[in-house]
């Protein structure tokens, strides 16, 4: 069975940071392949400006197309919103039989894991993998010695997409911080400006 390594985010805009960690988990896990998942719209982010759903896609669409196990994924732009993970799995399930889906987080949405929606049958019925993360608070130890969760020595990246918004919209140059198919798209689109 295909082991399919979820990779859940609003990618705004998607980073090398992203594109590390996913390639990360992709060469150096039992993961067939990680799909990133754009969420259209994160429960927990509620005022967040997001570019439309299609240019995020798109920006990970040109972000990994030198990625052959790495792949784009709108399957949250058919279910309603806000997106619960619990309803998403579901749907992935239903539409992909044959897979299997594990969850990717970094270390700071484990600590706000038990205020997701039915995170308890989410822990029952899949693995979750978790990569390090600088995080202010702790994660409870029943979460982290869960024999569904594994922790995954992946880099440690301190870079965010919030921190890119404001670059660009100080006129700074952010070329480097982004998958180069990626930047183009976002400067010729001219967003964040």
């Amino acid at each position: 069975m295909e082991k399919i390594g979820l990779f859940f985010g609003s990618f705004n805009p998607v980073h090398i940071g992203h594109l590390i960690l996913a390639n990360h988990f992709a060469e150096n896990s039992d993961l067939d392949n990680v799909w990133m998942v754009v969420t259209p719209q994160n429960p927990f982010k509620q005022n967040q400006r997001l570019l439309a759903n299609h240019h995020r896609l798109e920006l990970i669409y040109q972000a990994t197309l030198d990625y052959p196990l790495l792949q784009p994924s709108d399957i949250e732009f058919q279910l309603p919103t806000p997106n619960y993970t619990c309803n998403t799995l579901v749907h992935l399930e239903e539409k992909y039989p044959t897979k299997k889906f594990v969850l990717i987080m970094g270390e700071d949405n484990l600590q706000s894991f038990p205020k997701w929606k039915n995170y308890e049958v989410i822990l029952e019925r899949y693995e979750i993998y978790v990569y390090p993360r600088s995080k202010k608070g702790k994660v409870i130890d029943s979460l982290l010695s869960h024999p569904r969760i594994q922790l995954i020595d992946a880099p440690r990246i301190e870079l965010s997409s919030s921190m890119i918004r404001q670059m660009i919209q100080e006129g700074k140059n952010i070329r480097p911080l982004m998958p180069f198919e990626s930047w183009e798209y976002l400067r010729e689109m001219n967003f964040y400006k």
